[in-house]
């Protein structure tokens, strides 16, 4: 069986666990699905488009901390290949490298 590939959770970012029946989940459980309800309420009438990301500056600071944190973790592999590194530690690297830009992914 092949796996559907499917986009991350509208409100959080995390990864949808795909299910092989019915339509294709938007969020990766209710609350999301909740929050996500009450940011539409939220900005009705008020100019700003539904679709919009609304961020507190905390959630932002932490965004941008994950995305330091990745470009980190790719200059690390960077530099080990550049050194020369072997295909273990290429693969750790990589591991978290992945595992980071994940998380960077995420918007709240």
């Amino acid at each position: 069986m092949s796996r559907r590939l499917t986009p991350p959770c509208q409100w959080c970012g995390r990864e949808i666990a795909d299910s092989e029946v019915g339509r294709r989940r938007r969020y990766c459980r209710q609350s999301c699905r909740q929050r996500a309800y009450e940011h539409r309420n939220s900005v009705k009438g008020t100019g700003i488009p539904e679709d919009s990301v609304v961020l507190t500056v905390q959630e932002v600071a932490d965004l941008s901390d994950r995305w330091f944190a990745a470009r980190c973790a790719a200059e690390d592999v960077a530099t080990a290949v550049a050194e020369g590194a072997d295909s273990i530690e290429l693969s750790d690297l990589t591991a978290i490298l992945v595992k980071l830009t994940r998380d960077a992914e995420r918007l709240r």
